[in-house]
């Protein structure tokens, strides 16, 4: 019932399209009621399609609808213009100038002298006065820019001795730093062989070894030289019964010579920050570090307060 109601309201709007687009007409607005009762029975898909099918009808019935329309405040009638402009103007239809018809005349009417002057004054009040003329990014007539102080720059050393001087210093600080980083990895080698020396059955913890309670600077020193002792095979890095690493030297030469295989050699990088280094220190009640710092009076500069 609802499907034949739509389709006949459909068929009326259609047959009565003239009487809809009519601006007198309120056919339109009735067929949009009348839908809308319609659309309060709708539940199936094919109800509300010919609901749809409705709207785009109606929708374009109403454009073509407010186009007709007319709004009289934008039209312009030149000559009820004209009309008021003349009689604003004191023209007088009754008094004739036989004499200057041809100059002054105005088919049916007699302009005044001062016709043109009164219009001049009164339109002057209506009219914005011109912006004053000025420059945007400044007049023509500038002055000249100061001049820039030239600076003047040294001339490269002849031969380039200049640029061999800095390599040279580089690669001898390098050295220097080199020499003083093998000399720490043999002292700390030599603090694990004697301590095995002493006690061979006994494995070091590896946080014992490198963990200075008293300075997080030389315990990342520690691990620094550590790794290369690992590195070259002169000491082995391992699990104990409880999964914690301990460390302790090799034992020969022949087994330095088989860790440094690229098959017996597994590398790893070792993340620790502050916080990790004082819980280790208190859960291993670490008090005195197994390195003694090196004595370079450098050691005040890494000391943590």
């Amino acid at each position: 019932m609802i499907r034949n109601q739509y389709r006949e309201l459909i068929y009326n709007v259609q047959q009565n399209r003239e009487d809809m687009l009519s601006s007198k007409s309120n056919r339109l607005t009735e067929a949009l009621e009348e839908a809308n009762k319609l659309f309060s029975g709708v539940s199936c898909a094919r109800e509300a399609a010919l609901d749809a099918q409705f709207l785009v009808l109606a929708s374009n019935l109403g454009k073509e609808k407010a186009n007709e329309l007319h709004s009289e405040m934008t039209a312009f009638d030149s000559l009820a213009f004209a009309e008021d402009l003349l009689t604003f103007m004191g023209i007088n239809r009754i008094e004739v100038d036989e004499n200057d018809s041809d100059s002054e005349g105005i088919s049916g009417g007699y302009l005044p002298s001062n016709a043109w002057h009164k219009l001049g004054e009164e339109t002057e009040k209506y009219f914005r006065r011109a912006p004053s003329f000025h420059y945007m990014l400044g007049s023509f007539k500038s002055e000249p820019p100061v001049p820039r102080q030239r600076i003047e720059r040294q001339k490269k050393a002849p031969g380039g001795q200049e640029k061999r001087a800095m390599p040279a210093q580089l690669k001898k600080m390098e050295e220097s730093h080199q020499e003083a980083t093998e000399k720490e990895v043999e002292r700390i080698l030599g603090l694990l062989q004697t301590h095995f020396k002493n006690d061979p059955d006994t494995p070091i913890s590896f946080f014992d070894l490198v963990i200075d309670p008293n300075s997080f600077a030389r315990t990342v020193e520690n691990i620094f030289h550590v790794s290369f002792i690992i590195r070259d095979g002169f000491a082995r890095l391992k699990l104990d019964d409880d999964k914690l690493p301990i460390i302790e030297p090799s034992k020969d030469s022949e087994g330095r010579e088989s860790d440094r295989g690229a098959g017996a050699r597994n590398q790893i990088v070792i993340s620790l920050n502050q916080q990790e280094w004082k819980e280790i220190v208190e859960t291993y009640e670490i008090t005195e570090p197994m390195i003694s710092p090196p004595d370079d009076g450098n050691e005040d500069d890494m000391e943590i307060a």
